[in-house]
């Protein structure tokens, strides 16, 4: 799939100086940044940001005409977005104060130190991106509008929330930090990652681990690789799934079950995109995109010392979270024709017709295995159809009225006049009219569903039965 947009990283070094470019683009392109471009003639400098997508400058002061401080105030002027990182040969501590007056994003003092170089420019990168990001996102919400509505196609959904999250998704899929995915069992966490990975540009494979029940062995092997002999068994080396990933996507699930030795390794990948295979002294770079999911609260983990503080925070750059079912129900009636094609399809069966009440029957239930619950539900319920309308008993026997839901308030429940009995009737009721009233109301949010409806009046089921034969 193509990229949404034509994500900035070029990073432009400028000095006089040929020795100084070199060592500084090679200092950044081992620590993976890989689009680094140099200049040593200053006075094609304008040009060349009026060309070229670029995201960071680095900027020496002292060149020849025209010299660092005469083009800086006309970089910030024409160019407000590219932060500038400025380099002096001495720390002068008035010039380094009008040049951030002026603009510039940081400064270095030469010789330049390569750690603080690459901290530095990651840092105006990772600057200029949530910039980015925060003005794509504010237009896309006044918008409303996808640019890429196919990469959602698997999954099904009308909802505002959900919308929302993919227009998200657009944004923050092409840029190279951390994703965190956070949901319930069964939300569609995976199919949020697959659609990250389309959208994300990259050219390699998308890989998938699940942690959870891996100890800290197995997931360092299965996930790293080992070294030949690195134990009893280990005839020959392996490449891990890091390996399979590499130009692509790792999607790491369940992450919440890691214990503390996994988390330690995982935080390194991270922040260094850097691994050990099993038995190897030797670190091995990885420039695979990671994404991770979870339905545990971390932060409750964190709380009984079961997760890293440091490796959370490192999480929560990109986060999203997926709501669940019981909180979009307006997707029921969306979900079940779409699994009941779905289901029909595969089963080689002709699609089966639902009865009207059903969408309403699931709406009143809590779901908490969500959307993978629901299509479980459905496919046990097609599987047992013979003809005719779609039978509810399979849902009721899963479901129960004891395990319904009262429906969430609607717009006609509130009344705003200062009489509200008086609103609805016209006149002060009798106890029998509000009794019937409320009965009909009752039967009809909870869609003709009895055990529904007294769940809401709070009285018995045969109490209600009576009641309406009466």
């Amino acid at each position: 799939m193509t990229q949404m947009n034509s994500l900035r990283k070029q990073v432009l070094l400028v000095d006089d100086e040929e020795r100084i470019l070199t060592t500084s683009r090679l200092c950044l392109q081992g620590s993976g940044i890989d689009d680094v471009r140099t200049l040593s003639d200053s006075s094609k400098v304008l040009q060349y940001l009026a060309e070229e997508p670029v995201a960071v400058l680095v900027l020496d002061l002292h060149m020849p005409s025209p010299s660092g401080m005469e083009l800086l105030p006309k970089i910030i002027h024409d160019h407000p977005h590219i932060p500038v990182i400025i380099v002096t040969a001495d720390d002068e501590i008035e010039t380094v104060v009008e040049c951030v007056k002026t603009g510039a994003f940081d400064y270095l003092v030469k010789p330049v130190d390569s750690r603080r170089l690459v901290t530095c420019v990651g840092k105006a990168l990772e600057m200029r991106n949530l910039s980015r990001e925060l003005s794509d996102l504010t237009q896309r919400l006044l918008t409303d509008r996808l640019d890429h509505p196919e990469a959602f196609t698997a999954i099904v959904t009308g909802n505002k929330k959900m919308r929302a999250i993919f227009q998200y998704i657009e944004m923050v899929a092409v840029t190279r930090q951390p994703i965190l995915i956070t949901g319930e069992t069964g939300a569609g966490k995976e199919l949020i990652a697959r659609a990250i990975h389309d959208l994300s540009g990259c050219s390699g494979e998308y890989v998938a681990l699940n942690a959870a029940g891996l100890d800290d062995n197995m997931f360092s092997d299965t996930l790293f690789g080992h070294k030949k002999g690195a134990y009893t068994g280990a005839d020959q080396s392996r490449d891990g799934l890091i390996t399979r990933a590499s130009g692509g996507t790792l999607f790491l699930d369940e992450i919440g079950d890691l214990n503390e030795l996994s988390q330690v390794k995982l935080l390194r990948l991270l922040q260094e995109q850097e691994y050990y295979p099993v038995g190897s002294d030797f670190a091995k770079k990885s420039n695979a995109r990671i994404v991770m999911a979870t339905n545990r609260d971390l932060q409750g983990l964190i709380a009984a010392g079961k997760f890293r503080n440091d490796l959370y925070y490192r999480l929560c750059g990109h986060r999203i979270h997926l709501p669940s079912l019981r909180e979009r129900l307006d997707d029921i009636p969306l979900l079940l024709d779409h699994f009941l094609g779905l289901v029909a399809e595969r089963l080689n069966k002709k699609k089966p017709t639902p009865p009207p009440e059903l969408a309403v029957l699931l709406s009143l239930y809590h779901f908490p295995g969500n959307v993978r619950e629901l299509e479980a539900l459905i496919f046990d319920a097609v599987v047992r159809h013979t003809s005719g309308i779609l039978s509810m008993e399979s849902f009721r026997a899963v479901i129960g009225d004891e395990r319904l839901m009262a429906p969430p308030p609607t717009s006609a429940d509130s009344v705003k006049d200062d009489d509200p009995l008086a609103a609805i009737f016209g006149h002060f009721p009798t106890v029998d009219e509000i009794e019937e009233y409320m009965i009909k109301e009752a039967m009809q949010l909870s869609g003709g569903n009895l055990g529904g409806a007294s769940k809401l009046l709070g009285m018995g089921r045969q109490t209600l039965n009576k009641r309406l034969k009466g």
